[in-house]
C-alpha cells in the first residue's frame, strides 16, 4: 500500500427475513430506500456529518429486478441533503458487490481524490415468491445454463459440489460437519441483535441441520439448513485517509487499518474444473496474504462467504486451513467456533446473520472492524496481540469473483 488507508464508523442494518419475529410477509415492509438512509446516516453521523464526507460508492446487484429500481448512485443526497453534487455510483459483482463497493472506496482514497468515502452495501429480496427470487439470483452464473439447471439455480450448483465432495472424501462425516457449521452460525447470530436468526430458539441445531435432503422439494444433497436465507439489509462504513480520519475527529484505535486486498476473477461461462475446490477463493486469498506479508495462522478471525455450508467446508480448504479434504474434520475439531484456534463468522455469518446479496462484502467488514476495536458486544472473540489481524472473503457467483481483504487492528 502507497498510503495508509483506514476504516471505521460501521454500522449494520437488521438483515430482515424470516426468521425474525418482526417479519411478516403479508405486510408491507421497508423498501432499500429505508435500507440506505438507516445506514447512510448512522455512519455520516459517526464521521462528524456529511461535510466530511467526500464521496459514496453503492454496492449491489440486483435491485432492477427484485424492487424495480436501478441508478443507485443517485441515491446519495436522499440519504442526507449534505451529500448533494458529491460523486456517486453504484458497484456490481454478484454477491461481491459490497466487496467491490469497498474496493471502489479503497481506489478513491489511495488515488488521493478523497480522504473520506461512504460505503455502503444494500439489497431488498423478500419482495418476490421464492422461485422467482431464484431465478433472480441466478442472473450471478452463466444464464446460459440456466435452462438445464435446477428450479433452484444456486442451490443446484453447491448441491453438485456437495455431491461431488461426498463421492470423494465421505459423505457422513461431511454432513456431521455441514451440521456443525449451521450449528456454530445460529450460535453466533444469537449473539448479535441484527443477525436474521437472532430469534433462533431450536435446542438441537445439529439434528435439525441432519435433516436428510429430498430432492422432490429442494436439492438432493442439500437441505434448507444448508443455505443462506433470502435477507434484506444494509451495511455501511467509512474508509479514509490519514488526513481523513482526522478531519473526521476519529482515533487511530477506533479504526482498522487495509494491510492488503486482492480482486481475482474467473470465467463465468465456463464450469469449475474440480468441483471440490474453490479455486478463484484460493489464488484471491494466496494474494491478499502474500501482499500482506502473513501467512493464514497469522489471522486471527475471518469473515468468509458461506452462502452454502459446503461453501464454508470448501473454503477452508482455499484458505490452506485444512488440506484438501480435511475441512470437514477442521470445523468437526471445533476449530472455526467462536473458541477455536481461528473463529469463523463471528455474527453467524451468511447462514446465520444473512445474506443480503450486494450488502454481504460490507457486512463482512464492519463484522471485522467491530471484532478489531473491541467493538462486537456479545459477538466479540478473543484477538491475541499477537495476531492483530482480520480477513474477508467475499465471493460472487460460483467462485467466479472473489474480493479478499487483510486488516490490522
Amino acid at each position: 500500500m502507497k498510503k495508509k488507508i483506514f476504516l471505521t464508523a460501521g454500522y449494520n442494518t437488521i438483515s430482515q427475513g424470516t426468521g425474525r419475529k418482526e417479519f411478516n410477509p403479508k405486510k408491507l415492509r421497508p423498501g432499500i430506500d429505508h435500507y440506505l438512509k438507516e445506514a447512510g446516516q448512522a455512519t455520516i453521523k459517526k464521521v462528524g456529518g456529511a461535510a466530511n464526507v467526500d464521496e459514496g460508492v453503492i454496492g449491489n446487484f440486483i435491485a432492477s429486478s427484485f424492487v424495480k429500481q436501478a441508478h443507485l448512485g443517485a441515491f446519495l443526497s436522499e440519504i442526507d441533503a449534505g451529500l448533494r453534487y458529491k460523486p456517486s455510483q453504484r458497484v456490481e459483482g454478484a454477491c461481491a458487490s459490497g466487496g467491490l463497493a469497498v474496493l471502489s472506496g479503497i481506489k478513491s482514497v489511495l488515488t488521493g481524490t478523497s480522504d473520506v468515502v461512504l460505503a455502503i452495501g444494500v439489497e431488498v429480496q423478500n419482495s418476490v415468491k421464492a422461485v422467482y427470487g431464484a431465478d433472480y439470483l441466478g442472473y450471478a452464473g452463466w444464464f446460459g445454463d440456466r435452462k438445464a439447471g435446477h428450479a433452484y439455480f444456486f442451490p443446484g450448483l453447491f448441491s453438485n459440489r456437495a455431491g461431488a465432495y461426498f463421492e470423494k472424501f465421505g459423505r457422513e462425516k461431511t454432513r456431521k460437519a455441514f451440521a456443525v457449521w449451521y450449528k456454530n452460525a445460529i450460535e453466533n447470530a444469537r449473539l448479535c441483535p441484527t443477525a436474521q436468526e437472532y430469534h433462533n430458539t431450536c435446542e438441537d441445531l445439529v439434528s435439525l441441520a441432519l435433516t436428510e435432503p429430498d430432492p422432490k422439494i429442494f436439492t438432493e444433497f442439500l437441505n434448507a439448513y444448508d443455505c443462506s436465507k433470502v435477507s434484506d439489509g444494509a451495511s455501511s462504513i467509512a474508509i479514509c485517509s490519514e488526513e481523513g480520519l482526522q478531519k473526521a475527529g476519529i482515533d487511530r484505535s477506533d479504526a482498522i487499518e487495509i494491510m492488503s486486498w486482492s480482486l481475482v476473477t474467473d470465467n463465468i461461462t465456463k464450469s469449475p474444473d474440480d468441483p471440490t475446490k474453490l479455486s478463484t477463493i484460493e489464488i484471491a486469498a494466496s494474494k491478499a496474504l502474500q501482499s500482506a506479508g502473513l501467512k493464514i495462522k497469522d489471522i486471527a478471525t475471518i469473515e468468509l462467504h458461506d452462502c452454502f455450508t459446503i461453501a464454508g467446508i470448501l473454503s477452508i480448504e482455499a484458505l490452506g486451513l485444512a488440506k484438501h479434504g480435511e475441512g470437514a474434520e477442521f470445523v468437526l475439531e471445533g476449530s472455526t467456533s467462536r473458541l477455536g484456534s481461528i473463529p469463523v463468522n463471528t455474527t453467524g455469518g451468511l447462514i446465520g446473520w444473512g445474506h443480503p446479496t450486494g450488502a454481504t462484502g460490507v457486512h463482512q467488514t464492519v463484522a471485522i472492524w467491530e471484532q478489531l476495536t473491541g467493538k462486537a458486544g456479545a459477538s466479540q472473540v478473543n484477538i491475541p496481540a499477537s495476531k492483530p489481524y482480520g480477513m474477508t472473503i467475499n465471493m460472487g457467483g460460483d467462485d467466479k469473483t472473489v474480493v479478499a481483504i487483510v486488516f490490522k487492528r
